[in-house]
């Protein structure tokens, strides 16, 4: 092996291995990556000033460069102010990483210079961050990269080193508004700049990208469910920067390690799992060409072609000594009492995969069922109404669960996805680009159709005891979602509408011979022993019921009546 020097003075010399070790075959490559993760936090206004922050959904569609003041812009004598909501945000997600909380943190700049940065400097935080030495344990996962959230042993256990705050950047837009493209200049919004954000970075424990993506999940999923973020992935308000090298092992046993690459601003599961699988069929080609070794002074930043699904190099990485980190002189370090820490403790929710195990345990739902119930933390939380409301008027927990699920999975999921469909094409008449894709337009959740968890309870309650049938339930889920049924009680509605099902055995008898009458071949086969003729008369007897009959009581008497 041999070195050379890069022609930085700041970096060390590079370590180069020989010909004869480029030559060797390699047999074997293991993935190694660490994640880095920064979450805008959705405070109301910025880390260090008043003004409103653009991660906030009040302020989602703020006008270029509105939500600036001296702070945000560097200007002199303008000094930063801490945004204690913003504080307490990261304890609470540092708690449910399994962080310890730092008693005394402090403040440091960090020197660049980016034309998005006003003050050319950044305040972030080096030795004393707010959250460190946490760690996460994945699901098991299988080769086809399907997680067994379910399994409470054999997950992959993923270190965090830490998770501190910082101030955002603001923004280079290379296009005018209508789209028309920059190529020789860009222009700026300072909007972001300013924004609280925290910057979680993992051990580099990661084996496959599938644990990578996984862990991505659930992240999204804790900093949702505790209300940090919005964690619109397109927005920006969550980006992730996978550091990515290999441990090559050669034909003569030796191991050796390529240099870390670091793929910038990931804002896509997609895109991670993209970035991971192409430096890992590339890394070792790319050693073979260079021949350059993991030492300090060799990582680099590379970004993602969405398009050309590949990578692109950008520039050689800084290391923490090129940040020149120095204390802020403008801002205290920051004592976080115990009582705090233990009031936050407490106040943490149910984590979304205790939560999705808890459905799977206790109400015998499938994985899939629950992980969409806990996907949306709106959503979960309209369940959980639900099914205690449901409880609550005596319906048995897990069949309050189980009808609770099929509504929202079922009426309320169809629902919102024509909601959804009528959002984008209202947009796309109205002439917005939506890029050819309903993707960009924010999805309408069966939490926002109208209907309360008193209400779906009420409803479960009505669909439990029989009092509607299936059709008439999602009738009535669908009456519940329009304006001016909001807050009406469901077996009111229902009563008023003629929904509720008729247990008249006279009734019933004159629907089943009205069926017999109008399909006598179906009478004639199902006494034939023909059972699948059966639906042809059964249909004929709910059409009769006019939505007031229950199919299971009109096929109990049917089949009575053909069988005498």
């Amino acid at each position: 092996m041999s070195s050379v020097q890069t022609g930085d003075a700041a970096s060390a010399t590079r370590p180069i291995a020989t010909e004869a070790m480029r030559a060797q075959p390699i047999t074997k490559v293991q993935l190694v990556v660490g994640l880095e993760i920064h979450v805008e936090l959705s405070t109301l206004s910025k880390m260090f000033s008043t003004v409103g922050s653009v991660a906030h959904p009040s302020r989602f569609d703020a006008e270029p460069n509105t939500l600036i003041d001296p702070v945000t812009l560097g200007l002199p004598g303008a000094l930063p102010v801490l945004n204690g909501a913003a504080i307490e945000a990261s304890i609470r997600v540092g708690l449910a990483l399994g962080c310890s909380i730092a008693p005394v943190t402090r403040w440091d700049r960090k020197s660049y210079f980016y034309p998005d940065m006003p003050k050319a400097y950044q305040i972030s935080q080096y030795d004393r961050p707010v959250c460190f030495d946490g760690a996460v344990t994945l699901p098991p996962i299988d080769d086809a990269g399907k997680a067994d959230f379910a399994a409470t042993l054999g997950g992959r256990k993923i270190g965090i080193i830490r998770a501190h705050l910082e101030e955002d950047a603001g923004k280079l837009l290379h296009e005018l508004p209508g789209g028309l493209r920059l190529d020789d200049a860009s222009i700026v919004d300072f909007n972001r700049a300013g924004t609280p954000l925290l910057e979680i970075v993992t051990q580099p424990d990661f084996t496959t990208a599938d644990q990578v993506v996984v862990f991505a999940q659930m992240l999204r999923d804790i900093c949702r469910t505790l209300g940090v973020t919005e964690g619109v992935m397109q927005r920006g308000h969550m980006r992730f920067e996978p550091n990515i090298n290999c441990m090559l092992t050669l034909a003569d046993g030796h191991v050796v390690r390529t240099p870390v690459v670091e793929v910038k601003n990931l804002n896509s599961f997609r895109s991670v799992r993209g970035a991971i699988a192409y430096e890992l069929a590339n890394q070792p080609e790319r050693w073979r060409k260079t021949g350059i070794m993991f030492a300090p002074g060799t990582k680099s930043t590379r970004g993602w072609d969405d398009v050309a699904n590949e990578t692109f190099e950008q520039r050689e990485k800084e290391e923490a000594a090129d940040y020149r980190y120095f204390p802020d002189p403008d801002l205290l370090p920051m004592t976080i009492s115990a009582e705090t820490v233990e009031r936050l403790r407490t106040s943490l929710p149910e984590l979304p995969l205790a939560r999705r195990r808890r459905y799977i345990s206790e109400f015998a739902m499938s994985d899939a069922d629950a992980g969409m119930l806990t996907d949306e933390p709106a959503v979960c939380e309209l369940f959980e109404q639900a099914m205690q409301t449901a409880s609550a008027m005596g319906v048995p927990p897990q069949r309050a669960a189980k009808q609770a699920a099929n509504f929202i999975l079922q009426a309320g999921a169809k629902r919102a996805n024509e909601r959804t469909s009528r959002r984008a094409a209202e947009r796309a008449e109205a002439g917005e680009d939506l890029g050819g894709s309903e993707s960009s337009v924010t999805a309408v959740l069966v939490s926002d159709l109208g209907v309360s968890g008193t209400q779906l309870g009420g409803l479960v309650k009505l669909r439990e005891d029989g009092a509607i049938n299936s059709n008439a339930a999602d009738e009535l889920f669908g009456l519940l979602c329009e304006a001016e049924h909001h807050g009406a009680d469901p077996a009111t509605l229902a009563k008023a509408r003629g929904m509720i099902v008729v247990r008249d055995d006279a009734a019933i008898d004159r629907w089943c011979d009205a069926a017999i009458a109008e399909q006598p071949q179906a009478a004639a086969d199902v006494r034939a022993g023909k059972q699948q003729a059966l639906g042809r008369l059964l249909g004929a007897a709910m059409k009769q019921a006019a939505g007031k009959g229950d199919a299971a009581l009109i096929r109990e008497a049917m089949l009575r009546k053909l069988s005498s």
